[in-house]
């Protein structure tokens, strides 16, 4: 009995990433998350907060459906120019 035949590695353009890829996507992240400056991120506030919520019966069982609508406004830090916060387009 021979060895079982080796397929050939996956390539980007067929949809897998290299696990090169990954890693290094993976440890950008993590930098990002360590050299950011949490000071600087915008704030948020929340103008609306609607929960809609709703019982059926079907053959299964109870079934609870639930729509959750939250409406931000999201200000620039402190400081910082209009329409370089992250997120927010350029203003016109």
């Amino acid at each position: 009995m021979g060895a079982a035949p080796q397929q050939p590695p996956r390539t980007p353009e067929q949809g897998d990433k290299t696990t090169m890829r990954a890693l290094g996507e993976f440890f950008g992240h993590v930098w990002k998350g360590i050299t950011a400056e949490p000071a600087k991120a915008p704030t948020r506030r929340v103008t609306r907060h609607e929960v809609e919520q709703e019982t059926r019966d079907t053959p299964q069982g109870k079934v609870t459906l639930r729509r959750t609508v939250i409406e931000e406004i999201e200000l620039p830090p402190d400081g910082a120019p209009p329409g370089k916060t992250r997120g927010t387009p350029p203003a016109p």
